[in-house]
């Protein structure tokens, strides 16, 4: 817990739709509207003027057909928010909406707006990763001759191998995390535990042929679970290399999702007669080998325990994006951290990784666990294609 002072940059809520898992319940929602389910929510649930807001930064990562043309304001807008709110999409890969959290946090608490939501949404179901560097568009390739002159160009799937290799993650470690997330997981649906954080949202039903019914229905769960044993993901085939220690299992999945964040400073919350609930100590964005691509974590939370003289063990709870089970297990081992406190409710293996929302959604996980738990301080951190690694730690207030 820690007092505030007026400029000090506070949330003062975070929602999220449930995740949808690949072509599942939320996939016939046009992203725009995935997006907008959250923003109206936050709205609503906080009873702001959405008027107030002065800034809409909103992570997305592959812009393209569907989630171009700033889809973030489109959401704001399609949602009948004020028009004369300002909106900006950015692409930090992965850690887009966790970066956009954290602009947020930078434009009040340089007093360039009092009152800032930061989102994400990614609709991976009609918008497949890859979309927007596809060499069908005819539009040219991302990745010039000449990088391959500095670095070697890997995959991510190739850069989780090579970080199982670096910190001596086994197969048996990878397959016996992934089972933990999925146990941690259904645990906290069943003890309703993300009651306090996920929007439904009415989606159009659709048929075996994929095109709507005319019905609609309520997506109100995460739908990534699924009962499994370690004996049972011992079975599956790698996915990187024939020899390799990921399979499906142990890796994030394909999914539908948004989530949003509403921050303002302490002296605006008091005026518009709204509580914080947390405090934004300190933010990142470091960059680092874009070979093995996936270790940032570990840089974003050294130079967050640096710049706040914090101690790992000072921290209640951390929400380390699992996009392969290697990057959490090598993070942990690296930075000393204790893996219970770590993803406590289960992670992407578990619900899901719809890319540019699980930025604002690990922070949302985090506040609401937080609270959950009496309070105490949260560091949340994820890996990004290109070699980066997002940073916030939050604490109650």
């Amino acid at each position: 817990m820690s007092e505030l002072a007026p400029n000090d940059v506070v949330i003062v809520d975070a929602v999220r739709t449930p995740i949808g898992r690949r072509n599942g319940g939320l996939s016939g929602v046009h992203p725009a509207d995935l997006e907008g389910a959250a923003l109206k929510a936050l709205v609503e649930r906080t009873g702001i003027d959405p008027s107030v807001v002065d800034q809409v930064v909103g992570g997305c990562v592959s812009q393209v057909g569907a989630q171009s043309f700033n889809i973030t304001r489109t959401s704001w807008l399609a949602a009948g928010l004020p028009m004369g709110v300002a909106a900006t999409t950015v692409d930090t890969q992965c850690g887009s909406s966790q970066q956009a959290t954290n602009i947020a946090t930078a434009l009040v608490g340089s007093g360039v707006a009092d009152v800032a939501i930061a989102c994400g949404v990614e609709s991976m179901s009609s918008v497949p990763i890859g979309s927007n560097s596809s060499k069908k568009l005819g539009l040219g390739v991302p990745i010039p001759k000449t990088y391959f002159s500095e670095y070697e160009f890997t995959s991510q799937f190739e850069g989780a191998e090579r970080i199982a290799e670096q910190w001596g993650v086994t197969r048996a470690d990878v397959d016996e995390f992934a089972v933990e997330s999925q146990r941690r997981a259904a645990a906290a649906w069943a003890e309703d535990r993300f009651g306090t954080q996920v929007v439904p949202v009415d989606a159009p039903e659709l048929g075996e042929d994929r095109e709507p019914t005319g019905n609609t229905v309520t997506i109100s769960k995460d739908e990534g679970l699924r009962e499994t044993t370690v004996e049972k993901l011992a079975t599956l085939k790698p996915v990187a290399r024939e020899n390799g220690v990921h399979t499906a299992g142990s890796s994030s999945q394909i999914s539908d999702g948004a989530a949003a964040v509403l921050m303002m400073t302490a002296a605006k919350a008091q005026a518009l007669g709204l509580t914080p609930r947390a405090r934004v100590v300190d933010t990142c964005l470091v960059g680092v080998d874009p070979v093995l691509m996936l270790t940032g974590p570990m840089d974003a939370t050294k130079r967050l325990l640096e710049r706040t003289g914090r101690s790992i063990d000072s921290i209640d709870v951390f929400e380390i994006n699992e996009a392969f089970a290697s990057v959490v297990l090598a993070w942990a081992k690296e930075v000393g951290a204790d893996l219970a406190k770590t993803n406590p409710n289960g992670g992407a293996i578990a619900l899901g990784h719809p890319l540019g929302a699980t930025g604002a959604f690990l922070v949302t996980k985090a506040l609401h666990e937080l609270e959950r738990q009496g309070g105490g301080s949260a560091l949340i951190s994820m890996c990004c294609g290109g070699g980066l690694g997002t940073g916030t730690l939050i604490e109650t207030v």
